[in-house]
């Protein structure tokens, strides 16, 4: 992609409104416009970032066997009624009517739709285990929509409902989304610790979130200092092994971890004081297991081994792509700009021609241009006619990860200049190297 044909508002000027971070860094990047209060729209760059972050969801998602579907954002009120959640969730529900005077809401989550989805096709405890899951976006009126994408009213939501026969299978369907939760944000640069949670709206007796430690984080959060030098299970994993993800599961709530609703001050001072970590943290994934909270009242039931009828029991599994592009900014960023991990980067490199209009930088930024993306290389040729502070400027603040710098100088000894953003690590190499580089 050229520069000079790109939509790339950058501001120069921070945002008076924008208080931490990440808003700041994607106001000025030209990643995002807010249209209203907590309501953002996606611009190209921030697109790509989001569009990046929901190919490792799904990717995780589905390696852990669920399945993806599309349900609609508008739902009925009388679904909400029958689990009785509709006069109780509160003011952050916004409802509706339509035309005909039917009571309508915009989802805030989708525990009701996906459950008269399910009973209406499915009879057998044989079609079980099932974990249906979709991308949508949600809307909750927040009382103080603040921070951007942090706490905003409208955002992204990978939602997963699973359904099983009975305990010990839904237990296995948490323990599968407990680890590719893990896995997700390993991907993604961040190392998201899962803590003990309240349930809140949703029911249950079983919740954790999934928190990264930064200093912009909603609340305090306490854990034990090891869980930040735990491996990640690694692509092999078996999620059919039920003994094998429980081991990991166990493992990773074996010290302690909590939300500041779930904190007990008490415990937290039996671990030594080098042990002990009191942060501040960004949920990033939230998961529960509520049993027949919502199969009983609704009628969701399956014919078992022995003929007769039983609820299933559930679980529901979320993570918030729109709110990770924040996370990840607040996870990875310095004083000039983001600084993004590859795996969710919008471009993996960017070309500055330091001379344009100058027939071998012009050529030589060219020829690469051709070349990387000639070879799959998702790469953003900067050809606008600007100083070479300017092009830093901007290539630092959008935080593409290998920035490739063509100047006359390096040119004259038939190089250019590779720098890598994340550590400011830079190499003079041949072009041919520099695309090599690149590749791998």
């Amino acid at each position: 992609m050229r520069l000079s044909r790109f939509f790339l508002p950058i501001l120069r000027e921070t945002p008076k409104e924008a208080e931490i971070v990440s808003h700041r860094l994607m106001l000025r990047a030209g990643m995002m416009r807010q249209e209203a209060a907590g309501i953002y729209a996606f611009l190209p760059l921030g697109l790509r970032v989001l569009e990046k972050v929901c190919d490792i969801v799904r990717e995780e998602q589905n390696r852990s066997g669920a399945i993806e579907m599309l349900m609609p954002t508008i739902q009925s009120a009388d679904l909400w009624r029958e689990s009785g959640r509709y006069d109780v969730y509160g003011k952050e529900m916004l409802r509706i009517k339509d035309r005909h005077e039917r009571e309508m809401l915009f989802g805030p989550t989708n525990e009701e739709m996906v459950t008269e989805i399910f009973r209406a096709y499915v009879r057998s405890y044989k079609d079980l285990p099932l974990n249906l899951y979709h991308i949508q976006w949600k809307f909750r009126d927040e009382v103080r929509p603040r921070f951007g994408l942090m706490r905003g009213r409208e955002f992204l939501m990978k939602d997963a409902y699973s359904f099983d026969v009975d305990q010990a299978g839904a237990t296995h369907a948490y323990n599968r989304m407990f680890v590719a939760y893990l896995r997700t944000f390993e991907r993604m640069g961040l190392k998201a610790i899962p803590m003990i949670a309240d349930t809140g709206p949703i029911g249950g007796n079983l919740s954790h979130e999934f928190i990264i430690l930064a200093s912009t984080g909603e609340s305090e959060v306490y854990c034990h200092r090891d869980y930040l030098d735990f491996p990640i299970p690694g692509a092999d994993v078996n999620f059919d092994d039920v003994s094998a993800l429980q081991a990991i599961v166990n493992k990773w709530t074996s010290l302690y971890a909590a939300t500041s609703e779930k904190h007990n001050a008490a415990t937290f001072a039996t671990l030594s004081t080098e042990k002990q970590v009191s942060a501040r943290g960004i949920e990033v994934g939230h998961i529960f297991y509520f049993g027949t909270k919502y199969s009983e009242p609704m009628k969701a039931v399956v014919a078992g081994p022995d003929g007769g009828e039983k609820p299933v029991h559930m679980g529901s599994y979320g993570i918030g792509p729109s709110r990770l592009v924040a996370a990840i900014i607040e996870a990875h960023h310095d004083d000039a700009g983001i600084k993004w991990p590859e795996a969710v980067a919008p471009f993996k490199a960017i070309i500055l021609n330091l001379k344009q209009g100058d027939s071998a930088t012009d050529r030589a930024a060219e020829t690469l241009y051709r070349e990387l993306t000639g070879k799959g290389i998702d790469v953003l040729y900067d050809d606008l006619d600007a100083r070479p502070g300017a092009k830093f400027a901007t290539a630092d603040l959008i935080g593409i990860p290998w920035q490739v710098l063509v100047g006359p100088k390096g040119l004259a000894e038939g190089k250019v200049e590779v720098k890598r953003r994340m550590d400011g690590g830079r190499e003079l190499m041949t072009p041919a190297d520099a695309v090599a580089r690149l590749m791998q």
